[in-house]
């Protein structure tokens, strides 16, 4: 065994980089005043004082007066210097730590196990990804900027030193201990990513503690239940386990723990754990590996070590064999006697009980304990979870979800009009989160079943099948194993089905998966928090590009390293204000003013909607969908969104067929509505209707005509309350007209008189006439050419008209309860009376949507026509009709679209957006807007003509842009 230990030195002597040994990372900036200070404390402290420097005990927050007695007398009476905080709440360890550092003459070390952030021992505080899922990131930079967000939390609530980051590099799969907690099994990935962590939280002034020294990796064992043993010879030791240590050490992090290991080839004694040899601790981590830095055990009540002695003989094995601290001893009394005894015996010196106490007062003054200040309690919570975690957090996950399979280019999901997905949760944990945000995308169907056979069958009509794998997000050491009927079931519908499975766990969970012949698609999300399932939802359907890299190997399937990139459809991405320079506390504002409507009743509910640079940061649902206030609103609920259906149904289909050629901008109405010849509009043309400078009249009351002039009952000889062959045109419920009646509607609107005045009207007739000439030109309903052409390949599957024949009425918010002409609350039916008796289909009302559909079709107009991988129009389209033509008439209006206002009197817009912004708004209490230049999209939509289009509050206060100004003034300055 001599042999292998000189074997081991002299290989070290050669392989190891020597810059290690000049290299002290306690040393502080002002490294004499810090010398003073130390000098100061050391020459004036008692050998009682100076022993219990070398603790650092557990001291918790959530338990009663009797353990805080306890630590207190820690302190008091055995002069304990450092404390280790365990379970408890912020706010109470930020209490204690300032009541423990009161009483203690020289300021405690506050020392901490915050792997992924404060949450791993406190509640209330933030959780960042696992190792092993940062292991799949590229960028370091961002393993940098979690490193510092950590440290910043570390200083806030007093902690000088944090338990990270773990360097073991994780070769065995079945490590009980380490795993996710690793960066993975490639040496140099584990060593750049643990480099810049320590640089990050060093950049704050908290120690980072490289662990486990000399390398937990490939343990089957867990030491804190027993003595793992690994049997590696010395050049495999130096090759893997040490490779970390010696990258760290030449970067400068302050501290190393040693673990609990039985390694033969660095110590013979195989009941000594490495924690407690000299061989180790001393020989080789010091003197051979030259680091000066700050050494602690792993926890001394942990089996590894407390199954060697007594506790106070293993607290004095590990200070004899070089460590500087003691974490978590035992019995702290007895081993302050027991060294006391060795130094009387000479067997330990106060000379090496000094080195240890410099290097430790050394630590607290680098950490700034020599300005000791106590901690702030107020806005704590705050402080520790803020926006800016949230933000980092979700650019860490983005940048970890990995794709290992996309045989058919199935990710990110396109073609959405040929698509019908189903969804099948495996694992014993919830995949809401997924389902929820994919179904912003498209329509997604939960299926389930409690045989495989009936799944089977339930699956049939679907041709794309989403498997969600999830297991439990509490800790990294809960179970990621597949159950063998689980897996069955995959292969099954793998054989049956084309299939993106997606992994919400441990990437060691595929090792289970015998083949992977059958899975189109395969993406690991590594773990199954809200935010891995929302991204990772977002991913497949194309917000962004997958970039990360497969930290571990799964058999010759995949190797370490492997990982495709997919490309970025241009759909929406879901996020939250910051992510996109906007301020949310400025948002509030709108929940001030959603406060007013609904105590106004201005409407019972609504949503509002915001997307900045195609980045979806506000998507919320207020109210009820009337005042009996039974049905919240759900962001899914649709609305009559009235003279939207303008812009959102018929202007892009006559985008399309003016890019086909199939009608110019200056063609008459005679020329593609023969029927008009000799009439009073026969020479109008698209563009002046477009503009709304076609003298045409605002809007027929066709409905009046139908109805007795004196009792204002609708007549029998046009309206019957059952369908028949006649009455084939359904108005509202128990509401038919006579299917002719389409005919008198398209002669009043030719025979009316035009207006005598030129200029600007606002006019709903062009669109009538554009239904018409559509559906001639392309020889099919409005409504089922805009569903085909936009709508499917869009993904808004929640657009549409007659949404009766597609939703529950739960899902609908009713608009009016009309007591003028179809005498009921309508709900599903069109408010617009003409829209209505053309059976609910027209180019000017009619349409349902839910903002989030709604803004799809703006982000399409924004992008110049394209989006979710398709193009819809081209960029000159959308710029030509996004111009005006006639604003030397002050006619502020675009083709089809509304512009911002050129007299400052008339509100169309806040006022706030730039002259190429563009939009429309709707009778009901809807509103949709885009600008190109702040890349904001905003859509209203509401049922303000609840209960009776008379309620104008919504109208009189200018809300929709009073909204749309708080949304500007939230974008912050670059």
């Amino acid at each position: 065994m001599h042999k292998n230990l000189l074997s081991l030195l002299l290989l070290l002597s050669f392989t190891l980089n020597a810059s290690a040994q000049g290299v002290d990372p306690l040393a502080a900036k002002d490294v004499e005043a810090q010398k003073v200070w130390v000098d100061s404390l050391l020459n004036t402290m008692t050998l009682d004082e100076k022993i219990g420097q070398l603790f650092m005990v557990q001291a918790y927050s959530n338990q009663d007066k009797k353990h805080e007695d306890f630590i207190t007398e820690m302190i008091t009476k055995y002069h304990v210097g450092n404390l280790i905080f365990m379970q408890g709440t912020p706010d109470k360890q930020a209490v204690l730590n300032n009541k423990y550092q009161a009483v203690s003459k020289i300021p405690l070390m506050i020392g901490f196990d915050g792997e992924w952030g404060l949450d791993m021992r406190l509640k209330n505080t933030y959780r960042f990804p696992w190792n092993m899922t940062l292991g799949a990131i590229q960028n370091d930079s961002l393993i940098y900027q979690f490193g510092k967000r950590l440290g910043k939390h570390c200083k806030r609530l007093g902690i000088h030193i944090n338990f990270a980051p773990v360097v073991d590099v994780n070769v065995n799969p079945d490590n009980p201990i380490i795993g996710n907690r690793s960066f993975g099994e490639n040496k140099e990935n584990v060593t750049q990513k643990a480099i810049a962590f320590t640089q990050g939280m060093q950049s704050e002034g908290v120690l980072a503690n490289a662990k486990h020294f000399p390398g937990h990796g490939d343990t089957a064992s867990d030491s804190h239940h027993t003595l793992p043993v690994l049997h590696f010879d010395i050049a495999r030791l130096d090759s893997i386990e040490l490779y970390p240590y010696k990258k760290l050490f030449d970067k400068g992090v302050a501290s190393v723990m040693t673990a609990h290991l039985s390694i033969p080839s660095l110590e013979s004694d195989d009941r000594l754990p490495t924690s407690l040899s000299k061989n180790v601790v001393t020989d080789l981590l010091q003197h051979k590996l030259g680091f000066n830095g700050l050494i602690i055990t792993d926890g001394l009540n942990m089996k590894g070590a407390s199954n060697y002695a007594s506790s106070a003989e293993i607290d004095l094995a590990a200070i004899k064999a070089g460590n500087d601290l003691l974490l978590i001893p035992q019995n702290v009394p007895e081993t302050v006697r027991l060294i006391k005894t060795a130094i009387q015996l000479k067997t330990l010196t106060e000379a090496r009980i000094n080195i240890s106490v410099k290097k430790i007062l050394k630590a607290k003054y680098w950490a700034g304990l020599h300005q000791y200040k106590p901690i702030v309690l107020d806005s704590l919570q705050q402080d520790l979870n803020t926006v800016k975690d949230e933000v980092l957090h979700r650019e860490l996950i983005k940048n970890s979800l990995t794709v290992l399979r996309n045989r058919n280019r199935e990710i990110p999901i396109g073609s959405l009009e040929n698509k019908k997905i189903a969804y099948i949760k495996l694992g014993d944990d919830s995949g809401s989160h997924f389902v929820k945000m994919m179904q912003n995308y498209t329509k997604i169907d939960v299926i389930s079943d409690n045989n495989l056979d009936g799944l089977l069958k339930k699956l049939k009509p679907y041709n794309l099948v989403i498997v969600g794998y999830h297991k439990s997000n509490l800790h990294p050491w809960k179970s990621y194993k597949f159950k063998d009927q689980e897996l069955v079931w995959l292969q099954e519908i793998a054989r049956a089905k084309e299939i993106i499975l997606d992994i919400f766990a441990s990437p060691y969970s595929l090792l289970q998966i015998k083949t992977f012949v059958n899975i189109e698609g395969l993406l690991v999300s590594y773990q199954n928090s809200k935010l891995a399932q929302e991204i990772s939802a977002q991913l497949l359907f194309g917000a962004y590009k997958a970039k990360g890299k497969l930290p571990v190997s799964i058999h010759n399937f995949f190797p370490e390293g492997a990982g495709l990139t997919t490309t970025n459809l241009s759909r929406f991405e879901y996020t939250i204000p910051e992510a996109v320079n906007v301020s949310s506390e400025r948002l509030k504002k709108i929940d001030s003013i959603a406060k007013v409507i609904l105590k106004e009743k201005m409407a019972p509910g609504f949503q509002v909607f915001a997307a900045k640079e195609g980045k979806v940061f506000l998507q919320k649902s207020y109210g009820y969908h009337t005042d009996k206030q039974q049905t919240k609103v759900q962001n899914s609920d649709i609305y009559d969104v009235a003279s939207l259906t303008k812009i959102l149904a018929t202007l892009p289909l006559v985008m399309r067929a003016e890019e086909e050629q199939k009608i110019t901008l200056d063609t008459a109405l005679k020329d593609i509505l023969p029927s008009f010849e000799g009439s009073n509009k026969d020479t109008i043309t698209v563009k002046e209707i477009l503009s709304h400078n076609a003298r045409l009249q605002a809007w027929i009351p066709f409905y009046i005509a139908t109805q007795d002039s004196i009792t204002g009952k609708n007549l029998s000889e046009f309206y019957n309350s059952k369908k028949t062959k006649k009455y084939a045109v359904k108005v509202a419920e128990n509401l038919y007209i006579d299917k002719n009646y389409k005919d008198s509607i398209y002669k009043y609107i030719r025979e009316i008189e035009q207006r005598e005045k030129t200029g600007y009207k606002y006019s709903d007739l062009g669109y009538y006439l554009f239904k018409e000439i559509i559906e001639k030109e392309y020889e099919k309903p409005l409504d089922k050419l805009v569903n085909n052409e936009f709508y499917k390949p869009l993904g808004a599957n929640r657009t549409t008209f007659l949404p009766l024949q597609k939703f529950p009425k739960s899902q609908i918010v009713p608009t009016e309860k009309d007591d003028y002409f179809r005498n009921q609350l309508l709900h599903g039916h069109v408010h617009d009376m003409g829209a209505a008796m053309l059976g609910g289909v027209a180019g000017h009302a009619g349409l349902y949507a839910n903002a989030n559909d709604v803004a799809k079709i703006m982000q399409m107009y924004l992008q110049k026509g394209f989006y979710g991988g398709k193009r819809y129009l081209k960029p000159g389209t959308i710029e030509k009709f996004n111009m005006r033509y006639y604003s030397d008439d002050q006619i502020r209006r675009g083709l089809g679209f509304d512009k911002p206002q050129l007299n400052k009197d008339i509100k169309a817009t806040c006022g706030c957006v730039s002259d190429t912004s563009f939009g429309h708004s709707g009778f009901t209490g809807t509103y949709a807007w885009a600008d190109p230049q702040s890349g904001l999209v905003y859509v209203f939509l509401s049922n303000r003509v609840y209960p009776t289009m008379k309620n104008r509050g919504l109208v009189k206060h200018n809300i929709r842009t009073e909204i749309q100004q708080i949304l500007q003034d939230a974008i912050l300055d670059e």
